[in-house]
């Protein structure tokens, strides 16, 4: 599993102006099944993606097609990690998550 980190480098501004073609990456990298979880960090400095991948240079593939990065908007760091432990319920969890945020 994989962490990706986002951190903007431009005015939100900038960032919005491009928002709409990162949403639509997200979406294609959620059908796929590569990205489990996605969010804006608070306060909006960015963001954070939680991902499944194969290998370390199929998700550094993957991030560079993000529009974000294909314009120099934003630093990415990515962080693999092996999930060892997770919370009974997780599914239920995360949609309580989306529901309140809304």
């Amino acid at each position: 599993m994989f962490i990706i980190e986002i951190t903007y480098r431009v005015d939100l501004t900038e960032i919005d102006a491009h928002m709409a073609a990162h949403m639509t990456y997200l979406r294609k990298h959620y059908a796929a099944g590569t990205f489990v979880v996605s969010g804006r960090q608070i306060p909006r400095k960015g963001g954070v993606i939680l991902a499944l991948g194969k290998t370390r240079a199929e998700l550094e593939a993957i991030v560079a097609e993000d529009p974000f990065h294909r314009h120099a908007l934003a630093d990415f760091r990515i962080i693999e990690f092996r999930a060892s432990q997770h919370v009974k319920g997780l599914d239920a969890l995360l949609a309580a998550e989306v529901a309140a945020k809304r």
